[in-house]
């Protein structure tokens, strides 16, 4: 059964980067939250070859061209700054 909690005193770095990721994956700030604790909580162990495997799924049905190293690695930099 789902618990609710209340959050008193979140720094405001902490909740702007929580509201602007939720925006960006189109959830609420509570979605948001819980997706953030549940991947600290709850992390998904995945063997390394399983991991590589998924990338590779994912990299073929991407439209081919589009998703450049170079251009990953700008989005990288720019979320990160």
């Amino acid at each position: 059964m789902p618990t609710t909690l209340t959050l008193k005193n979140i720094p405001d770095a902490v909740y702007d980067r929580l509201k602007r990721a939720a925006a960006m994956h189109h959830r609420s700030l509570s979605s948001e939250a819980i997706v953030c604790l549940e991947s600290v909580l709850l992390p998904i162990k995945m063997m390394p070859s399983e991991r590589i495997a998924r990338a590779r799924e994912l990299r073929a049905v991407l439209p081919a061209g589009k998703f450049r190293a170079r251009d990953i690695d700008a989005a990288k930099r720019e979320d990160h700054s």
